[in-house]
């Protein structure tokens, strides 16, 4: 599983010259606990959160800030192709709960703790059915291959394939929110 599987795009950013009540009003109106910052060409220049408008004085005392005198600069960003086990580990060892995902510099979208927990809460059998429709498209509607989700791991089994045919199959089940791991099984030559 991939950021790009698992993020939300497109993303909601702001500009560094937005007061912080813009930003506080945007957090709470979308539910959001931080937002990317980006400049006037759309390329990210920091975060956002909850706690920099807290830190850096209540709302009573914040009158005429911007998010650029608050913000967190740089930031931690990925790209697209980013796995849901790394950002993760950037979740936990960091302790933020949101990361920007660039192309190059400009945002396209973020992946937040709760995206990753939200994946984690996809039953086997939700994850197997979504997977299961996957391969049925890839091979035009017949049921070349099946799979079997448990715990995350996706088994595919069925008939025999080439090795670029197991890395597109290998490709395709793991792109499914859910999947942790995918072993290919075909033809019993693995």
């Amino acid at each position: 599983m991939r950021a790009r599987d698992i993020m939300t795009s497109p993303a909601i950013t702001v500009r560094p010259e937005v007061p912080v009540r813009g930003a506080a009003a945007l957090l709470v109106s979308h539910g959001f606990t931080a937002l990317p910052v980006v400049d006037d060409d759309k390329r990210l220049i920091g975060i956002v959160t909850e706690a920099d408008l807290l830190r850096n004085g209540y709302v009573d005392e914040t009158h005429g800030q911007t998010v650029g005198e608050v913000m967190t600069s740089p930031t931690v960003a990925m790209d697209a192709g980013a796995q849901g086990a790394v950002i993760a580990r950037v979740f936990v060892d960091d302790r933020i709960r949101c990361v920007p995902i660039v192309d190059g510099s400009h945002v396209v979208g973020v992946v937040t703790r709760r995206d990753l927990v939200r994946v984690l809460a996809r039953t086997d059998t939700t994850v197997s059915a979504e997977a299961q429709r996957m391969l049925d498209l890839y091979s035009g509607g017949s049921r070349r291959w099946t799979v079997v989700v448990q715990d995350g791991e996706a088994v595919v089994g069925g008939e025999a394939a080439d090795d670029e045919t197991e890395r597109v199959l290998t490709a395709l089940t793991g792109a499914v929110p859910g999947v942790l791991r995918v072993r290919v099984l075909t033809g019993g030559k693995r």
